[in-house]
């Protein structure tokens, strides 16, 4: 039976997830996420408390496949989410920045919202993302940004993550009744916008 892994999006940008290009992708943030799920598993983002918005589902998909940076980065289904920061937001927020140095082994961040303002690389930001080499891909998937519909309990139970970390701790009815509520609404795909995008 697959797991469901429920975290908080505290920062919708569309960088993660990144939902463009047909594929729904988290490849930074959320480590512990990235290297627990599993192919099959469903990652639920919900909504923040901040912006008055928990309760709310941000995104869902369905985990297809995983991969390690390398790869990503050399994978030219994802070519078109590399960052490019003179681009349209859609190009500004790529996710795929991450790569080694062939001679040195060391990881090199492109240009990109995980840097700092001026560009350098952020080591922070690279040290939390690459802890776990591991991307998660999702081309099933259904992405609201800042407009998602509350989430309701499933069979008396909340899952919505209150604060930092994920749990995944669901019954298995839990998990089914929230993929045939995810499945209610259609098609899915990327339906609208990233909330920090207003």
């Amino acid at each position: 039976m697959p797991k469901l892994h429920s975290y908080v999006v505290a920062r919708d940008y569309g960088f993660a997830p990144n939902p463009f290009h047909g594929f729904c992708t988290l490849a930074t943030c959320k480590p512990k996420i990235r290297r627990a799920a599993q192919v099959g598993d469903w990652i639920v983002g919900t909504g923040s408390a901040y912006r008055n918005r928990r309760g709310h589902i941000v995104y869902a998909m369905r985990v297809s496949e995983t991969m390690c940076f390398d790869q990503y980065w050399a994978d030219l289904r994802f070519r078109a989410k590399r960052p490019n920061l003179r681009g349209s937001r859609k190009q500004a927020f790529g996710d795929n920045i991450y790569h080694k140095d062939p001679e040195t082994d060391q990881w090199l961040q492109v240009d990109s919202h995980h840097c700092h303002d001026d560009g350098t690389p952020n080591s922070r930001n690279i040290d939390n993302d690459t802890q776990t080499d591991r991307i998660l891909i999702g081309e099933d998937f259904i992405y609201w940004g800042g407009g998602g519909p509350e989430i309701p309990k499933f069979h008396g139970i909340d899952i919505c993550k209150k604060g930092p970390g994920h749990k995944s701790d669901f019954p298995d009815e839990v998990v089914q009744a929230f993929v045939q509520w995810v499945r209610s609404f259609g098609d899915g795909g990327y339906l609208g916008k990233p909330l920090r995008w207003d």
